[in-house]
């Protein structure tokens, strides 16, 4: 598929306001709504990159990609706007927010299928070390495989309240670094392969 192919199917993937779904949140704002579009639209061009695969086939993949921090609702507002690190226990209570947008949605008709399983499993880690389940390698649906890189991009790349957005170029060797422990390998390398298609979702995005 052509670069313009591939990028018009980003654009048009589903893109429902997550504010409208969190609209009893305080955490609801423009940034995270912004946060969510370009998380979706980055892993919905891995998606089709790495192809031939459960996530590129079921529509219900781009909503969990845009619903992954809908658990957030439960959180409390100190925890999440926090400026400084979180202590232990703040951790361990940030963490239960992918356990609880998946039962939050369990009954939505849509998210059947890939987009629960992308909703709890989006901080697993391919060394095993991530969260709620401590899944490793393929153990992990590969939608959460593809998520974890399109997340890292976007959250190194953008502003947060305890730190400055990383250079693209920084974000990049991060991620490459990562590779076999943090991320899987194969989804890394169809990040690298469409690299300068990621970049012009990003800039037409800011621009939007």
């Amino acid at each position: 598929m052509f670069l313009f192919e591939r990028r018009r199917s980003t654009r048009n993937a589903p893109r429902p306001n997550c504010c409208s779904t969190r609209a009893t949140s305080a955490t609801c704002s423009s940034s995270s709504d912004a946060h969510s579009q370009r998380v979706q639209s980055y892993a919905t061009a891995l998606a089709e990159r790495v192809g031939n695969t459960d996530v590129s086939k079921d529509p219900s993949s781009a909503y969990g990609f845009l619903l992954h921090d809908v658990g957030k609702i439960g959180i409390p507002d100190g925890i999440l706007q926090k400026p400084g690190p979180l202590s232990p226990a703040e951790r361990r209570r940030m963490q239960t927010h992918t356990v609880l947008g998946e039962a939050m949605l369990s009954g939505v008709a849509f998210l059947q299928g890939e987009g629960l399983k992308i909703v709890r499993s989006h901080h697993e880690r391919w060394d095993g070390r991530g969260y709620p389940d401590e899944l490793a390698r393929d153990e992990i649906p590969v939608g959460a495989r593809i998520f974890a890189v399109a997340d890292a991009l976007d959250a190194m790349t953008s502003h947060r309240p305890y730190r400055r957005a990383m250079s693209w170029e920084s974000a990049r060797a991060e991620i490459l670094d990562q590779s076999g422990r943090q991320f899987d390998p194969m989804i890394v390398e169809a990040f690298v392969a469409i690299e300068p298609e990621l970049f012009e979702i990003r800039r037409e995005l800011a621009a939007a």
